[in-house]
């Protein structure tokens, strides 16, 4: 049984996690980007090391999108897949997480004319090692992008059906809501659903709560990544809560993009006094300056969530991930309070 007197610090050091917001070329740390750049000879590269320091200084959403654009533009092949996935689920594991659902930017590999089969085996290998070595499991959602239109999205889509039995567990939609609204995804998320893959879509983070309406009704995603305006709409706000729809919460990110102007200004607090169905993750950690054990620590110095609090979202991220009943059992299992407190 865990002190009580235990420092928080360790008390979130020693709880499971589930991280279910996490995009792979987000948590690409700068000296692996570094690395990639000086293999590949980049235009990165001939900058010098501070043009790859001031990428991860983002500050509001256009940088940022710049950004994850130049992080995605040094994996090249397979083998570049292989190195970050690795990398990225080693420090998942020493932060306790033990099970990840992380986004792939499949649509950049479409517009990159990359083949993105090719592209998930050295996923596949960098997991499977970092699973032998760490006990960490992974599945994978395959992410269009919103403003690239219909178009982008479709080949993602039969991409991911095509994986489905290697890891892949569902599609998802992310980039710029207003220039990509949900229903010009209509048919592509129908089709997804139809072929069994789970759905999920970022909305609420930098448009109105209408885009969560519409995620929810047009789509009919299944958990809503970020959903941070929907405080504004106190009807949407009943209807998460009623419906236990999952919102992925990722505190520093939306600090980051400019989505809030101070952390204390994040509606996570009334949110989860409303009831939702409240999860913590992290989005693009090395690009944010963060990870998951951070926005943890954040949630209980800055909202004053307790230490059962902190353990019920821990769980939260366990319930809603794409797993089997029985498996999301055997994980929560992990949290009874002879366990953990």
């Amino acid at each position: 049984m865990a002190s009580p007197s235990l420092p928080i610090e360790d008390f979130i050091s020693s709880l499971p996690k589930a991280e279910l917001h996490l995009h792979l070329e987000g948590a690409i740390d700068r000296n692996t980007l570094w690395e990639l750049a000086q293999r590949q000879n980049s235009a990165l590269a001939s900058q010098g090391p501070a043009a790859a320091e001031a990428l991860f200084q983002t500050r509001d959403f256009p940088s940022f999108i710049e950004a994850f654009k130049t992080v995605c533009l040094h994996l090249a092949g397979a083998a570049d897949y292989e190195l970050v996935t690795y990398r990225v689920l080693k420090k998942l594991a020493g932060q306790n997480v033990r099970y990840a659902e992380i986004t792939l930017a499949a649509g950049v590999m479409v517009w990159r004319q990359q083949d993105i089969a090719a592209m998930f085996a050295g996923v596949e290998a960098g997991a499977r090692q970092a699973r032998e070595e760490f006990g960490i499991r992974a599945q994978w959602i395959l992410d269009g992008i919103r403003h690239f239109g219909p178009d982008n999205l479709w080949p993602v889509a039969r991409a991911a059906v095509a994986l489905r039995d290697r890891g892949v567990a569902g599609l998802g939609i992310g980039g710029d809501e207003a220039g990509g609204p949900a229903e010009w995804f209509a048919e592509v998320f129908k089709f997804a659903r139809g072929e069994g893959l789970h759905v999920v879509a970022h909305a609420g983070e930098t448009v109105g709560p209408e885009s969560v309406w519409s995620a929810l009704r047009v789509l009919r995603a299944e958990r809503i990544g970020h959903g941070l305006t929907a405080v504004r709409d106190p009807e949407l706000v009943d209807y998460l809560s009623e419906h236990q729809v999952p919102v992925e919460i990722c505190l520093t990110s939306n600090l980051r993009t400019g989505g809030i102007r101070a952390l204390g200004e994040h509606p996570i607090r009334e949110y989860y006094g409303k009831g939702l169905q409240i999860s913590l993750h992290t989005d693009d950690p090395a690009l944010f300056g963060t990870d998951l054990h951070r926005e943890y620590l954040l949630a209980h110095r800055t909202f004053g969530f307790t230490r059962e609090q902190l353990r019920e979202l821990a769980m939260n991220g366990f319930r809603a991930a794409f797993l089997s009943e029985q498996e999301k059992e055997i994980y929560l299992a992990e949290f009874h309070p002879d366990t953990i407190q």
